[in-house]
């Protein structure tokens, strides 16, 4: 365990009850924290895609999603926003709880 590993918990903790987490997705998060420790609250839905992108391309290299986030449908697209939201969610948290010290 390390450092990133309780931001990428309180990511997930900060995701919609609708979205759905692939399932073996700890890497995944921790790609996401490292979103949040360097973007924080400026992180997109474009970069979310490149960070599931690099993690995918370890789970299954010929995933159909694989391509840059503006050749995806509208539709492809809107699955990056829930968790582009959790993890500035989660920078917003961060970011009060520094305040709060």
């Amino acid at each position: 365990m390390t450092y990133l590993d309780p931001l990428a918990d309180l990511i997930r903790s900060c995701l919609s009850p609708d979205a759905a987490p692939p399932a073996d997705s700890a890497a995944l998060f921790r790609i996401y924290a490292v979103l949040l420790e360097a973007k924080g609250e400026q992180v997109t839905d474009e970069d979310v895609h490149n960070a599931w992108s690099a993690w995918m391309q370890s789970v299954d290299d010929s995933h159909a999603a694989l391509v840059p986030f503006h050749d995806l449908s509208p539709e492809t697209r809107a699955f990056d926003s829930p968790y582009a939201e959790a993890i500035r969610e989660a920078a917003r948290r961060v970011r009060r709880q520094s305040h709060d010290v």
